[in-house]
């Protein structure tokens, strides 16, 4: 018997600016849309704020400061000064590579959207654009309420995939630029019960290290699933650390099939570094328990936009400023290696990051507002990993406190945008000075 549809998918039009993707860009543009006074819905695939700090449970915070000065600033630093309020075994101080408490970080988020006025739906998955005549009319999207199709003035993709782009049928980029390979993924875990006096002075477990365990791990037979020394690990509570650490290559975050592969694998990985750890190191692991390995895949790399301005190698290397500048970004270009260099690094042959420069104290290079444009559509900007670039400096501006400013940049000018309908005819420089009252940094 054929059953007949015929019930309407319901409209919401109660909404000037909506966010797609609730990690730190879909976070910092909601929040800024809002304060400057749009009616905001942020809308998420998951059941909490935060992104790859929280469900991907990313250890540290990339470097907030260029060595002289805080670089990321407005509601970057507000998120980053939050959450370390909360880490009592963090110094005020600390600027570059501060651990992170994702339970912590998770209430940050929730407390400043609340603060804002912005209205969340938590597991909600957009699964249909509509795009007339250069326009966004309407998002499709699922959840325990069934379809419902969300109609606004002005649309922020933050989903780190560029979905929202994709959706609409707009041109991207995938991976490298010939090859279309990605950089591998990693999916991170937290240990507790750590000896922390032997974690604290025994030699540093980063791939960096030659002597670290990591190399003794992944040279055994008896762990198969790791392959490389990766280990970047940091003390996140007590006797608790979170672990940024393995490879999983050919992730494509766009295939359900492969993520859920690789979530299999990643859970595995994780129970195959715990064993090593305890192996190697006894003295601080021996007694230690996998507590958590992480709800959501750290993907590094997927789509990227075709914007209004691609940000080039030559712009990192001239540290180039820009007139529609909203953003700084001073991190090195952190492109981790490919599935073939793997031997090479477990014979202390290569580090995994020849080739590529990075900055002197105090240099940095500028976001224009262009490169969160996507070509050919009037009402959608984009924040995040996937704004226009080249694949080599998507490994600098994909990290959280770079996703927090564009995405700053993103809320400010959408707003703005719900007055002219298109992202490119509001005034740049009132942008500009918004931000700038707002507390970013550029120049």
């Amino acid at each position: 018997m054929k059953i007949q549809f015929s019930k309407e998918i319901p409209v919401n039009n109660q909404y000037e600016v909506i966010v797609v993707g609730g990690g730190p860009s879909g976070c910092a543009a909601a929040v800024a849309a809002a304060r400057e006074g749009a009616s905001v819905l942020l809308l998420e695939t998951t059941g909490s704020l935060g992104g790859m700090g929280t469900n991907g449970l990313v250890p540290a915070w990339c470097p907030f400061s260029d060595r002289t000065k805080i670089i990321y600033r407005g509601i970057a630093l507000e998120v980053f000064n939050k959450a370390k309020a909360n880490m009592k075994h963090v110094k005020e101080g600390d600027l570059d590579w501060v651990p992170i408490d994702p339970e912590a970080l998770k209430r940050v988020y929730d407390e400043m959207i609340l603060e804002a006025g912005v209205t969340v739906l938590f597991h909600t998955q957009v699964v249909s654009v509509v795009n007339e005549l250069q326009r966004i009319s309407y998002i499709v999207a699922a959840n325990k309420s069934g379809i419902t199709a969300f109609q606004g003035k002005v649309y922020i993709d933050c989903t780190g995939d560029a979905d929202i782009v994709a959706l609409a049928g707009l041109s991207f980029e995938y991976g490298e630029e010939q090859s279309y390979v990605v950089q591998p993924s990693t999916h991170c875990f937290m240990i507790t019960n750590v000896d922390e006096y032997h974690y604290r002075n025994s030699p540093y477990l980063h791939m960096s290290n030659p002597d670290s365990a990591a190399y003794d791990i992944a040279r055994s037979d008896k762990y198969p699933l790791i392959t490389d020394p990766h280990c970047c690990n940091s003390l996140i509570g007590p006797g608790t650390v979170g672990f940024n650490a393995g490879h999983i290559w050919e992730v494509d975050s766009t295939d359900p099939f492969s993520v859920s592969k690789a979530m299999i694998m990643g859970r595995q990985l994780a129970y195959q570094y715990h064993q090593g750890l305890k192996e190697y190191l006894p003295e601080t692991f021996g007694a230690s328990h996998l507590i958590a390995t992480a709800s959501s895949m750290g993907i590094r790399e997927s789509r990227r936009i075709i914007g209004e301005y691609k940000i080039t190698f030559n712009d990192y290397k001239e540290r180039r400023t820009f007139s529609d500048e909203i953003g700084r970004n001073c991190y090195f270009l952190d492109v981790h290696h490919k599935i073939d260099e793997r031997e090479r690094i477990l014979k202390g042959e290569s580090n995994g990051e020849e080739g590529w420069e990075s900055y002197s104290e105090g240099e940095s290079h500028g976001i224009p507002y262009r490169s969160l444009i996507p070509k050919e559509i009037k009402n959608l900007l984009v924040a995040g990993r996937s704004i226009a670039c080249e694949h080599i400096i998507q490994g600098s501006i994909r990290v959280m406190p770079v996703c927090l400013v564009t995405g700053q940049a993103a809320g400010t000018a959408a707003q703005l945008a719900c007055n002219t309908l298109d992202v490119r005819d509001i005034d740049i420089n009132q942008l500009r000075i918004i931000l700038l009252r707002k507390g970013a940094y550029f120049e």
